[in-house]
């Protein structure tokens, strides 16, 4: 949960809120195949949840009063890795800081898989 303090009060929002905004802006992307489990936790979740459930391959941590993004992703046979990180780096950024007005400090995107 981070949390946000303005002149009116506290603001809370949810890891799910960030889960799904992420992966939304992640997804979008072109040459992004789909999310992949980010580690143990992420692969017990598909055995119990199914294959997606909303926070998979994503991870959102509040350092310092700026975001940490991680992500694990899969992407399509035979395009340039770098541009599609990049692109993904880019749009996130801008779509997390529009809708919440939180700075992110760094995105930490991992390709874990290539799909044909």
């Amino acid at each position: 949960m981070v949390n946000l303090y303005n002149p009116l009060g506290k603001i809370s929002m949810t890891n799910d809120y960030f889960a799904q905004l992420v992966s939304a802006a992640a997804s979008s992307c072109y040459g992004v195949a789909a999310m992949a489990a980010g580690g143990t936790t992420d692969t017990l979740k598909s055995l119990v949840l199914g294959a997606d459930f909303k926070d998979k391959g994503v991870r959102v941590t509040d350092e310092g009063g700026k975001l940490v993004i991680r992500l694990h992703i899969k992407v399509t046979y035979g395009l340039n890795i770098t541009a599609i990180v990049r692109s993904i780096t880019h749009k996130v950024k801008y779509a997390v800081e529009e809708a919440t007005g939180l700075q992110v400090r760094a995105i930490h995107v991992s390709v874990d898989d290539i799909v044909g």
